[in-house]
């Protein structure tokens, strides 16, 4: 029985088989059902609106929240040889009326509209009209990035509420929500606000199995930071989160005195020097974005190879959003992070100053404790993360930080009484720091001044150095055993279930933080080599020679057309020409990746370039 959509996964796209629950979803699609899709990063969400709105009459129309995102995604579409097109502000109005005729006249597969203007009046007037015009029809709505919807959610974007008109504007017209990032409370909420509640809900999994996810505490970040990228990522694309602007560009310029090609992206940069650092982002090999999270959402380029952040995410589901952006093509990446307690108490801070209502800024107070609780867990950090998203993975994951290098425990009972006890003698008030140094006996100014140099607990940890203490008090925090003051100016205070501490009630066991961190496992093969590898043997140097060759070509030819190397070929396809050297058409469509456009634009050059270094 033919299955057109299976056709067109084959022959437009160069994939053989749907993956996960692709197929179902686009059956639902193409049958005219309604639906809610969670898929992670890098799994084919597009396919799931973009292969039904070809296989069904009319134009798809997507809603994506940013510019950029449309015009990657749409100049993508066009190297398949898809008609697509995007309404923005970017375009001039000749041009837009051009895509608006086109529109009515049936002559695009799919239009990207920003939320914004889909909801004004003339731009409904217009689906009006293209859903009624003969030669033209509306073949779905695909709503993409739809935790947006959520007010609880990171990035909360008041316009997707009014996206609710359209089951009833625009009655009969299949519409697909779809994330990569929403725990039960947010999925209930997109099922709400965007009447989804009849739709059927699709969820295909948060794992990223080829992430490596990495937490150590902060002794000197930049420094730490510096020591991660040439250890691990040299000459590798990634992007760097910091929580103010002012550190993004500190961080950017650090990195490029240290000779790494980095930029700074933030909301206070002039607009033009945003969209030309994204654009060098998007185009250059081992470029590195050092952003707030104002850059990242949608970000389409494959090859990011890690997500460093050099201060503690606001959420798990931001964290999860802002780490998946790197390994989209499936091959190995990191998601590093370096955090210290100074990062919970200016997250407090900022929550606590929130401009919205008590209910709100308690919710923001336990994603906090949330995030906490990730970064100081001591078994399998896969395992926590993916629980948080209500999903059990049932051994340990193998491939983050606590699997790889267990962490050392001991019992902290009696530290931990230590460290509560000293907190009420300093009258819980003070930071933390001050009262590592009343523990380790501190000479300074402010701890006689205060008469601390008096107290019971003054000195009695000095067996232990300062970077030991701040892990014992990160981990009380985290423990909910500490908490910081509600004004948010760090300072500590107790909290009921301490008491049981100390009075030897509870036992505690903690993680032994170490200064000089225990050797680490072998760096991981470059990432040519794990492109290659189908087994555990070596590659020869001459398939590393002409995978490099064919990314100079890819490189060459993307510069020609002015859009970014990996809309021609991703480097997965580049490592399987290099790894089975084609040698004529048929055998080059057999390549994951590779349909029949792309065929008939690039084939012989990359045919042509394969063969010239058989002969040299």
């Amino acid at each position: 029985m033919k299955n057109p959509a299976l056709d067109i996964l084959r022959t437009t796209y160069g994939y053989e088989e749907f993956r996960g629950q692709q197929a179902e979803v686009v059956k639902h699609l193409v049958g005219g059902g309604d639906a809610l899709l969670l898929m992670p990063t890098g799994g084919g969400k597009s396919l799931c609106y973009q292969i039904p709105a070809l296989v069904r009459k009319g134009c798809g129309i997507i809603v994506s929240p940013l510019i950029a995102l449309m015009q990657d995604q749409v100049g993508a579409l066009r190297q398949l040889g898809l008609r697509a097109a995007f309404l923005n502000s970017t375009l001039a109005a000749s041009e837009a009326a051009r895509i608006e005729a086109c529109l009515l006249r049936g002559e695009l597969d799919l239009l990207y509209i920003a939320p914004e203007r889909l909801l004004q009046e003339r731009t409904l007037a217009l689906l009006d009209q293209a859903a009624a015009a003969p030669a033209a029809g509306l073949s779905l709505f695909a709503i993409d990035e739809a935790h947006c919807v959520s007010q609880w959610g990171h990035d909360f974007r008041p316009e997707y509420l009014q996206l609710e008109i359209l089951p009833t504007r625009f009655a009969g017209v299949p519409r697909l929500a779809c994330t990569a990032t929403a725990d039960e409370r947010t999925r209930n909420e997109i099922l709400a606000n965007l009447h989804l509640d009849s739709g059927r809900v699709f969820i295909d999994g948060f794992d990223r199995p080829n992430i490596r996810y990495r937490v150590v505490p902060k002794n000197n970040p930049r420094r730490q930071l510096l020591d991660f990228l040439k250890n691990e990522h040299a000459g590798d694309a990634g992007i760097v989160y910091c929580l103010s602007r002012r550190k993004t560009e500190e961080t950017a310029h650090f990195l490029g005195h240290n000779g790494i090609v980095a930029l700074p992206y933030h909301a206070g940069l002039v607009a033009e020097v945003r969209r030309r650092h994204q654009e060098r982002f998007l185009r250059e090999d081992g470029l590195i974005i050092c952003a707030t999270i104002a850059f990242g959402m949608g970000i389409d380029k494959p090859d990011v190879r890690f997500v460093a952040h050099l201060d503690l995410p606001k959420s798990i589901e931001a964290y999860y959003q802002e780490t998946g952006r790197a390994g989209r093509d499936g091959l190995p990446a990191n998601a590093w992070m370096c955090y210290g307690l100074q990062d919970v108490v200016l997250l407090r801070r900022m929550a606590d100053s929130s401009e919205g209502d008590e209910m709100y800024r308690r919710r923001l107070g336990q994603q906090l404790d949330t995030m906490l609780g990730y970064c100081e867990v001591t078994g399998c950090r896969r395992q926590r993360l993916l629980a948080h998203f209500g999903e059990d993975l049932p051994a340990p994951c193998g491939n983050c930080d606590t699997c790889m290098d267990p962490p050392a425990t001991f019992d902290g009972t009696v530290v931990a009484q230590k460290a509560l006890s000293c907190v009420v003698r300093t009258g819980q008030r003070f930071g933390a720091q001050h009262v590592i140094d009343v523990l380790r006996g501190s000479q300074s100014e402010r701890v006689r001044r205060f008469g601390h140099d008096q107290l019971p607990t003054y000195g009695v940890g000095a067996d232990l150095d300062a970077f030991t203490w701040r892990g014992i008090f990160r981990q009380l925090v985290a423990a909910g055993l500490l908490q910081l003051d509600p004004e948010g100016y760090g300072g500590l205070r107790l909290t009921v279930a301490a008491n049981e501490v100390l009075r030897g009630e509870r036992t505690l066991q903690l993680r032994q933080d170490v200064l000089t961190a225990r050797p680490r496992p072998a760096r991981r093969k470059k990432l040519s080599a794990a492109l290659f590898s189908t087994d555990e043997q070596e590659v020869d140097a001459v398939t590393h020679a002409l995978f490099d060759r064919l990314r100079a070509l890819r490189k060459e030819l993307a510069a020609e057309q002015g859009v970014p190397p990996y809309v021609i070929f991703h480097d997965k396809t580049l490592a399987a020409m290099a790894r089975f050297q084609p040698a004529t058409p048929e055998q080059m469509l057999q390549l994951s990746g590779v349909g029949d456009s792309k065929l008939e634009k690039y084939g012989e050059q990359f045919l042509a370039e394969i063969r010239m270094a058989g002969l040299e």
